[in-house]
C-alpha cells in the first residue's frame, strides 16, 4: 500500500506542484528520568546481566514510576515536537497515538493527549498496530495532510510496556523499556514522507500476544526473530523499489529497536554498512510504538540527519504487522 504513487527521487516531479506533501515538521521525545540496567533484572530470572545483552543488545532500559502515565509521556514528546517546529497546538487538525499499553481501556489516549496540549480543534484518534503503530500513523497522517484534510497531524508512539511484563520470564523481562516520541507531520516545505507498505499476517498472531485475563506479554522469541527479519528485509526493498531508489540511495535505515541481533541479520541481508542502520536499543530496550519516533529523534540530534537525506523507516510488531516508508528529510 503506498500513500503516493511518484517516485521519491531529488528532482522536482512532474506532479510536485498539483499534489500536496507532507513532511516531518519537528520531532520530541520523553522518557521516564530511572534506568534499569541488567543486573538487577538478571539476578531475578538466574543470569548475568551480560547474558541479556549478549541476547538482545541492551544494557539499560527507561522503567516509568507508578505516578507515570502513557498519556502523560506521550503529551510531553508531543509538546516538544510542537515546539520544534515553532507550531501551536491550537493549530492542529489531527492527534494520533500509537500505543498498546493504554492507560484505561477507555478512553484512549489521543483525547486526553490533545487536551493536555491545548489542541481544542483537533480530532484525536488511537492507533493499534502494537510495534508497527508510529509507522502505520505516520501513513494515515500524512495521507490526511496530501487529501487537503488538514495542515498539521501530531503523530506519537507512547508505551508504558513494564507494566505488561512477566518479570520472571527470561524471553521478555530484559527487553521491554518505556517512552514516547512524536513526530510533526506538516504541509509545505518539510520533506516528505514518500509511498508506506504496509502489510499484516494474522496467521502468526500467537507469536506475540497478551490476553485479557492475563494482561501479560508472551513472546515466541525464535519465531518472532525469524518473521521479523523477513519482513523488515522484503518491506524495505518493496518500498525503496516503489521510490524508485537502490539501497545505495538511503542514508539512514531506522528501524524498530526490537532487539540488536533483528538489527544486524536485517543489515546483513540487505548488504547494508553497519553504520547506516541506526541503533538506540542499548540504552532504550524495546519500546514498542515508541520506538521509531524515538530513535528517528535520537539520530536527528547527533546530527546524523541533514536536508535532502533519504532515510528508511521500518517496523514490525505483533499481529503480524509491518510496515516501512522513505522520508525525505526536510528542516526538522
Amino acid at each position: 500500500m503506498a500513500s503516493q504513487p511518484e517516485a521519491l527521487d531529488r528532482a522536482p516531479s512532474p506532479l510536485a506542484g498539483r499534489l500536496r506533501t507532507a513532511g516531518i515538521a519537528g520531532l520530541g521525545a520523553a522518557l521516564p528520568p530511572d534506568a534499569v540496567g541488567n543486573d538487577q533484572i538478571a539476578r531475578r530470572i538466574g543470569v548475568d546481566g551480560e547474558w541479556i545483552e549478549r541476547r538482545t543488545g541492551i544494557r539499560s532500559r527507561r522503567r516509568a514510576g507508578r505516578g507515570t502515565t502513557v498519556a502523560s509521556l506521550a503529551a510531553a514528546a508531543g509538546a516538544e515536537a510542537l515546539m520544534s517546529a515553532g507550531v501551536d497546538a491550537e493549530q492542529l487538525d489531527l492527534v494520533l497515538v500509537a500505543t498498546l499499553s493504554p492507560d484505561d481501556l477507555t478512553p484512549n489516549t489521543a483525547p486526553r493527549v490533545a487536551h493536555a496540549l491545548g489542541a481544542a480543534r483537533a480530532g484525536a484518534i488511537d492507533v493499534g498496530a502494537a510495534c508497527t503503530g508510529f509507522v502505520s500513523a505516520l501513513h494515515l497522517g500524512a495521507a490526511t495532510i496530501e487529501a487537503g484534510r488538514a495542515e498539521h497531524v501530531l503523530v506519537i508512539g507512547a508505551e508504558i510496556m513494564s507494566r505488561f511484563l512477566d518479570h520472571d520470564d527470561k524471553r521478555t523481562a530484559g527487553l521491554f523499556g518505556d517512552g514516547a516520541g512524536a513526530a510533526l507531520l506538516s504541509a509545505g516545505d518539510h520533506g516528505r514522507v514518500g509511498p508506506v507498505v504496509l502489510g499484516a499476517d494474522g496467521a502468526a498472531a500467537a507469536l506475540i500476544q497478551a490476553r485479557h485475563d492475563e494482561q501479560l506479554i508472551r513472546m515466541d522469541g525464535h519465531g518472532t526473530y525469524l518473521r521479523a527479519v523477513a519482513a523488515l528485509t522484503a518491506s524495505t526493498r518493496e518500498v525503496v523499489a516503489l521510490c524508485d531508489l537502490e539501497l545505495s540511495d538511503i542514508d539512514l535505515f531506522v528501524y524498530h529497536q526490537a532487539n540488536g541481533r533483528i538489527l544486524s541479520a536485517v543489515g546483513e541481508a540487505l548488504g547494508l554498512r553497519p553504520d547506516c542502520v541506526y541503533d538506540a536499543i542499548a540504552e532504550l530496550g524495546n519500546t514498542s510504538a515508541a520506538s521509531v519516533p524515538l530513535a528517528l529523534t535520537r539520530a536527528s540530534r547527533e546530527g546524523l540527519l541533514a536536508p535532502g537525506d533519504r532515510v528508511v523507516l521500518g517496523a514490525v510488531g505483533a499481529g503480524l504487522t509491518w510496515g516501512a516508508t522513505v522520508v525525505e528529510w526536510g528542516r526538522a
